[in-house]
């Protein structure tokens, strides 16, 4: 069951599941508490007390239907956590999550423990991810359907997507629709086009992960890779995977985040 925290006149949801140090998941584009991690909980919160908020424009989250900013979305993060009575934890983020995370670790040092960007990116404005979100809102304006396939096929590998057949493929775009909340999307997708937390990295001094995809046809694998070489002591890894590979991927993306976590200096 959510629960929610009021934070400048927004209701945010989260949830909590386990026990043990904290562990603060931060979602991406579209994504909520429950369609970006449900899959990956178990695992997670053997051992640790996982958080996880809907931010402005997701899940069960409502708010006036403003411009989003970063900063904002970070405060509701915070928000969630404190109403845990959470004093320091580590911090995961995904795609525009690990924007919101790295602002969360280069703004707030004594909160975070350590920090795991996946499929990060720091400025929207590149060409050709800008040309990307400007496709993603019309699309999603004419036609959400034809949307959720272009997030398949630009979202997963080329290897991984030939696994699917035309059912799964069907099952995939009717979760798609009925996960997103579309105005809601809209608004996140027009904060993608604009982000620029390109100062950010080089404030980080928390240990810090940075995973990036080989096969990343949204935003291409240069952005992570730039982002954990402006980040002091990061460590890079890399999957055979897409965008999505929180679900392409997911055993390997917990390994990789299970043992960074695991180093006692992070418990």
């Amino acid at each position: 069951m959510n629960d929610t925290v009021e934070i400048a006149g927004a209701q945010v949801a989260y949830r909590v599941d386990g026990s043990g140090p904290a562990l603060v998941l931060v979602s991406g584009t579209g994504g909520n508490l429950h369609s970006n991690w449900d899959h990956l909980i178990e695992p997670l919160a053997a051992h640790r007390k996982v958080i996880r908020a809907d931010y402005s424009g997701s899940g069960q989250t409502r708010d006036d239907g403003g411009p989003l900013t970063v900063e904002m979305l970070a405060e509701q993060i915070l928000a969630a956590v404190r109403a845990c009575n959470v004093s320091s934890f580590d911090l995961l983020g995904y795609s525009l999550g690990a924007a919101v995370a790295a602002h969360i670790a280069a703004e707030y040092p004594q909160l975070v423990r350590s920090l795991v960007l996946v499929a990060p990116f720091a400025r929207g404005g590149e060409p050709r991810i800008k040309l990307q979100f400007e496709l993603w809102q019309q699309l999603i304006r004419l036609d959400p359907a034809a949307f959720a396939r272009l997030v398949l096929l630009n979202g997963f590998s080329p290897a991984f997507l030939r696994g699917f057949d035309d059912a799964q493929i069907d099952e995939w775009v009717q979760l798609i629709q009925q996960s997103n909340r579309w105005d809601g999307m809209l608004r996140q997708i027009e904060l993608d086009a604009r982000l620029d937390i390109s100062g950010q990295p080089e404030k980080i001094n928390r240990p810090s992960l940075v995973i990036g995809c080989a096969q990343d046809y949204i935003l291409g694998p240069e952005p992570a890779r730039a982002m954990a070489a402006a980040i002091r002591g990061a460590r890079y890894a890399e999957l055979d995977a897409g965008h999505m590979v929180p679900f392409e991927r997911p055993q390997e993306l917990l390994h990789l985040v299970g043992e960074f976590l695991a180093v006692p200096a992070r418990q």
